[in-house]
């Protein structure tokens, strides 16, 4: 039964993804003539259809996905705010999840993605043409070699978020850059319980290139009880139990300024975003301990 269903519930997604896609990219190709109006108007088109895609996905969820999320904190949204969503990272299943939670609550999630994802098939064009910035991730050994690299991602950043300027966005950065595992964690000698050390760079290019219009710190903690699932285990119902803490906060004024060259702004907002961790592996450990009713 779960092989059925999982098969079931991935046809459905699939159809789902190829009805939407067609009219995202072709929203996405007309935008490339450089008229702004013009562009502006089918960039609306192109996140009308998402908004469409993600709402089928979770009723998708609904019908097939025997899974009770348990959501707890905030719930005091708008969708005329700027919004920064950070995010601890197991699984694909995350994404699904916060679309799930957030959809209609905050304007629609934009997520930062690794250059690689372009070549996903249709997915991949399907974010390009919804703005969704790629980003290609340097090593601290290759900024060692080539420090130019931070002013490139900074450069990347800037011109991905001028798009955002004027229509009210949230955007999404997974900050650990990767999903956790135990052999990252024991790698990394990280010195949370949970989580991954957190990557201070992305979110401080996102405050510089956008500071005076992300008013909102949105907080969002993920916790599989019974253990992190595959993309598989949710779509076959193998997951009895997902539970979402929310935090809004107003973002800290301390969180703007120049990340690149500014050596002492460099450590207090690591620190800060250290603190942030810190408590979010509290949270964590709380979630897991936690017996609640499912909504």
């Amino acid at each position: 039964m779960y092989y059925i269903r999982a098969v079931i519930s991935l046809l459905f997604y699939t159809v789902n993804t190829l009805f939407w896609f067609v009219p995202i990219f072709i929203s996405g190709v007309l935008k490339l003539l450089p008229i702004k109006p013009w562009q502006a108007m089918w960039s609306a088109v192109a996140k009308w259809c998402a908004s469409r895609w993600v709402g089928t996905n979770s009723i998708i969820q609904y019908i097939f996905t025997p899974t009770k999320m348990v959501v707890t904190g905030d719930h005091d949204f708008t969708y005329k705010d700027w919004y920064l969503v950070v995010a601890n990272h197991q699984s694909w299943v995350d994404i699904l999840v916060m679309q799930r939670v957030l959809h209609k609550k905050i304007p629609f999630l934009n997520f930062f993605l690794k250059k690689e994802l372009i070549y996903v098939p249709f997915l991949g064009l399907a974010w390009w043409a919804l703005d969704f910035p790629f980003m290609k991730r340097a090593s601290k050994s290759q900024l060692k070699k080539n420090p130019s690299l931070r002013t490139k991602d900074m450069e990347t950043t800037k011109k991905a978020c001028a798009k955002f300027k004027h229509v009210p966005v949230s955007i999404v950065n997974f900050v650990e850059g990767t999903r956790f595992t135990k052999d990252k964690h024991t790698r990394q000698k990280s010195q949370f319980d949970n989580l991954l050390k957190p990557k201070a760079g992305g979110v401080a290019f996102v405050m510089e290139a956008m500071g005076e219009q992300l008013n909102k710190l949105v907080d969002v903690t993920i916790c599989y009880p019974n253990g992190t699932p595959s993309f598989f285990d949710y779509l076959a119902g193998k997951v009895p139990e997902i539970r979402v803490h929310i935090e809004v906060k107003p973002v800290s004024a301390s969180w703007v300024g120049n990340y690149s060259s500014d050596s002492e702004f460099r450590v207090q907002f690591q620190n800060e975003l250290n603190a942030l961790w810190q408590g979010k592996d509290q949270q964590l450990v709380e979630l897991k301990q936690q017996q609640t009713e499912g909504v």
